[in-house]
């Protein structure tokens, strides 16, 4: 499967109870032409990745909808689209959304860690879209066994594109389903639900970085003031 070919399959994969952002949009926050944008935007992230050798993924449980829902880039918020262009070589990726900029805790740990590490990697999810409770586009749940398999495909396609030498499984969740698809991974906890400071020494201690060195200028741009973020 090519990169193009993965996106449009992407697109147009739709499942009750789920938001697919690269196939649907939102009447609640998008911008026209939203999704349009989010497919964009991840056709960058992916190309940029396979163009500049990626090798390694980070792979978490499924989308957020104050992250990846918004964006299209996988354990990425609005917050830190500019840092995940800059990371990839000074990618411009796009805001999708109207209104004041919205903030995901995960989103935050995770771009933290990555802007110490200072290499990109490729951020995807076990189950590639936003599962929410039905009748309620503004939740999050655990997608289900079958969303799963009906989606593996896609998980599949994307391993075989980027042919990665080592894949974290962020979360446990992530860990026991990449374990079914006969996935060999490196199983860190997740940033979540007070998980923050174990995820954070695991990746510094897996890619050996300092905690106590300062961590080099990268050019990310300026942070957004308190103004502009809406923080879950």
């Amino acid at each position: 499967m090519t990169p193009d070919q993965f996106v449009d399959t992407l697109a147009a994969t739709h499942l009750p109870a789920v938001f697919n952002p690269w196939g649907e949009q939102c009447e609640i926050h998008d911008l026209k032409d939203a999704a349009e944008t989010r497919r964009g935007n991840f056709a960058k992230f992916l190309q940029a990745s396979l163009d500049g050798g990626v090798k390694t993924m980070w792979i978490a449980r499924d989308l957020g909808y104050r992250g990846g829902r918004r964006t299209g880039i996988p354990l990425t918020d609005e917050v830190h689209l500019g840092s995940c262009g800059a990371l990839l070589g000074g990618v411009n990726l796009d805001r999708a959304t109207d209104g004041p900029v919205v903030a995901e805790r995960t989103a935050a740990v995770i771009w933290r860690v990555l802007s110490r590490i200072g290499e990109p990697v490729m951020l995807w999810n076990v189950f590639p879209f936003h599962p929410h409770v039905d009748g309620d586009p503004m939740s999050n749940r655990c997608h289900t066994r079958q969303e799963r398999e009906a989606t593996w495909p896609l998980l599949e396609a994307l391993i075989e594109m980027i042919e990665p030498t080592r894949i974290v499984a962020i979360g446990r969740d992530a860990n026991l389903a990449l374990a079914e698809l006969g996935v060999e991974t490196i199983a860190v906890r997740h940033p979540s639900y007070g998980g923050q400071s174990e995820f954070i020494a695991s990746m510094y201690d897996l890619y050996g970085v300092d905690e106590e060195a300062s961590a080099p200028p990268l050019p990310f741009g300026d942070p957004p003031t308190a103004r502009e973020l809406r923080v879950a």
